[in-house]
């Protein structure tokens, strides 16, 4: 094995590198895991700081504040299957750590801001790091594990993301109780030193595509402006109005810009994304059940902390810890889904979690009211959906790379988080309009109950979807002798 520490001895290029041994392979599920973590916890931490940030910054207008929340989701969004083919291209290796250092950057940053439009340019700048971190966090994982071990590890890691996310709420809330909201960037340092200072150690540097003629740079501006301008749209919409010139503008030019992108990568001889990558079935399927599931799933992240709010009257502490025992639930749960997939394939998995958190969602229907009762009326809904979670969210993020070649790996995990970026953004949009603005707490309880309804259709949508991915699960998830439990 090459010396990792050393970023100018020349990369692989006709191959992946042999998988490491296994304590290697635990040391680089750590490394990727944390920058996974870290990425995806800052999609909600700061939503729970926004009081502190109005205190601080009292003449600033809320809708000013937003974009301290929505400058990280748009710029995310829109460069991560940028951040997958630079991965592809230029090196895993190099693209994770060169992502990390800007993602530390930018929480540096964050956490001295002077005023609202330096703390907005930092957000920025983090999303910029994380979406370069992220696919190529997932490309690295992959090489380092054995294809009859992939899915339990991939689905694994994508429990880590999912309980980043759920868990945002509650760990914002202590870090903002506890040292006000510029400790929910700057807690990001010692975890980001970490994670670089074990990466130098155990990541190797792969590139399984040999870099032939100039990268597609207009590709590049295509794509980050489709996305980009999708997901502006898609989050502002319900501030500024849905047809208001700056919504319908942005969605007209995040049109063109795809159009444009699909006419171009069809005719460049090295596309950001290949379009071959559309021919495979399991891609297409399991990105598509993706973004069906986030237009739930986010929307139901959010939701559930309102209600505990709005309803219940519980201080945002408290309600980011009444939603904590369904993430450990994913958490549990996501690394033997990962095993049983790779026993007996995607589509079984899929349609039971699907069902779950469905189930999770209609028990909150039937049984939870504007009288707060946690442990009988709150708690099993929330036990059901994390089971269901854990069976579904994990897995699609295994099956939407599971057949895809190595020079690939990046870049089709960048396509499936973008899938669900726009997903959520979509999400939230719906949440905005269903809960509205009702003016009594049944009026109150019966919003909730319309998105609770709506999440789980679009639990079940999502598990409809993921049953058309192909059977017999292809040779990334086939089982083995090798069905070791932990990564």
């Amino acid at each position: 094995m090459r010396n990792a520490s050393d970023p100018t001895s020349p990369p692989a290029t006709s191959a992946a590198p042999a998988p490491p041994a296994e304590a290697s392979r635990r040391a680089v599920f750590v490394v990727t895991a944390l920058g996974s973590f870290m990425a995806a916890l800052d999609l909600s931490i700061v939503n729970v700081a926004f009081p502190d940030l109005e205190a601080s910054y009292p003449a600033a207008s809320q809708a000013q504040l937003s974009w301290v929340i929505t400058a990280y989701t748009i710029v995310f969004g829109a460069l991560l299957v940028t951040g997958g083919r630079m991965g592809d291209r230029l090196g895993r290796r190099r693209t994770f750590m060169g992502g990390l250092a800007v993602f530390l950057a930018g929480s540096l940053l964050c956490g001295v801001a002077p005023g609202v439009g330096f703390l907005v340019a930092s957000r920025a700048l983090q999303g910029a790091g994380a979406a370069l971190m992220v696919p190529a966090s997932l490309a690295l994982l992959i090489g380092a594990y054995p294809p009859e071990r992939r899915t339990q590890t991939v689905a694994l890691w994508g429990g880590v993301g999912a309980l980043a996310v759920a868990t945002g709420p509650s760990l914002g809330a202590a870090i903002v109780s506890l040292g006000g909201w510029r400790w929910a960037f700057l807690v990001n340092l010692p975890v980001g030193v970490l994670v670089a200072v074990l990466g130098r150690r155990v990541l190797t540097e792969s590139r399984p595509q040999e870099a032939s003629g100039r990268p597609d740079l207009g590709g590049v501006a295509l794509i980050t402006v489709a996305v980009g301008s999708l997901v502006l749209s898609i989050s502002q919409g319900p501030e500024w109005g849905w047809t208001d010139p700056r919504t319908v503008g942005a969605a007209v030019v995040a049109v063109i810009a795809a159009v444009w992108f699909v006419q171009r990568s069809r005719r460049h001889p090295d596309p950001v994304v290949d379009p071959a990558l559309f021919h495979d079935r399991s891609f297409v399927v399991a990105n598509l059940a993706t973004f069906v599931y986030a237009t739930g799933f986010f929307a139901m992240l959010l939701g559930n902390i309102l209600f505990l709010t709005g309803v219940w009257g519980w201080s945002i502490m408290w309600a980011g810890l009444a939603v904590t025992p369904g993430p450990i639930v994913v958490a549990v749960v996501a690394g033997p889904a990962g095993r049983l997939a790779g026993r007996v394939g995607f589509r079984p998995l899929l349609l039971t979690g699907a069902a779950c958190f469905a189930a999770g969602l209609l028990w909150y229907v039937a049984f939870v009211g504007t009288t707060p009762d946690y442990v009988r009326d709150w708690l099993p809904g929330t036990l059901v959906t994390g089971l269901g979670i854990g069976l579904t969210f994990p897995v699609l993020s295994a099956a939407a790379v599971s057949t895809l070649p190595p020079e690939r790996y990046a870049v089709g995990s960048a396509v499936n988080q973008t899938a669900r970026q726009v997903g959520g953004a979509i999400g939230v949009a719906v949440l905005v309009v269903v809960l509205g603005e009702p003016t009594s707490v049944a009026g109150q309880l019966e919003a909730f109950d319309h998105l609770w309804l709506y999440v789980a259709a679009m639990a079940l949508l999502s598990g409809v979807v993921g049953a058309f991915i192909p059977r017999p699960a292809p040779a990334l998830v086939r089982s083995s002798s090798d069905r070791r439990s932990s990564p």
